[in-house]
């Protein structure tokens, strides 16, 4: 399956999730910090490096239902740093769609042009090195944090969430998740 096509049905998937618990629970995500939505990142991807190790789950939910967490909570990243932290907390479920759906186009184009000079490298890695670089991404982000959102060279809070979120597609690609 052409990158293109799985790409955007894993987003499909994860989308379809999304807006059902956007539903049931309304956007009760906007009372969260930046920093609690890192911090339910880098739980979601320990969880996901601890079950790779010990190859056993004792709560049921298994890996690529993290890695889909980790896509919804990346694009509730992207949307409080567009809508800051303060503000409407009761979003319409159009509105959460649309900037759903802005949110990862903007991130599967950042793909594509990376994808063009790496060549889809992603393609031969393994799914644990991808958690890996999640969480090295978290701990980056984590820094950004705790410097109060400045970088001096590096890349800012976006492009990091961005590029979880696309590790985490990559990583639901490779478990198979696009052909279901």
């Amino acid at each position: 399956m052409d990158t293109t096509t799985a790409y955007n049905t894993v987003i499909q998937h994860c989308k379809d999730l999304f807006l059902k618990k956007t539903k049931d629970y309304g956007t009760a995500w906007r009372i969260m910090r930046l920093s609690s939505i890192t911090d339910q990142l880098y739980i979601k991807a320990q969880r996901i490096r601890t079950l790779e190790i010990k190859k056993v789950s004792k709560v049921g939910e298994g890996i690529i239902d993290e890695y889909i967490g980790i896509v919804n909570y990346c694009v509730i990243a992207l949307m409080q740093l567009e809508l800051g932290e303060e503000g409407e907390e009761n979003l319409d479920i159009a509105f959460v769609e649309q900037q759903y759906t802005e949110k990862v186009n903007e991130t599967r184009d950042l793909m594509f042009a990376k994808n063009h000079d790496y060549g889809e490298a992603w393609r031969d890695m393994r799914t644990s090195s991808m958690t890996d670089l999640i969480l090295m991404k978290l701990h980056r982000v984590k820094q950004i944090e705790d410097n109060d959102g400045q970088t001096l060279v590096s890349e800012g809070l976006k492009a990091n969430y961005q590029d979880m979120l696309n590790y985490a597609v990559f990583a639901l690609i490779k478990m198979g998740l696009a052909k279901q």
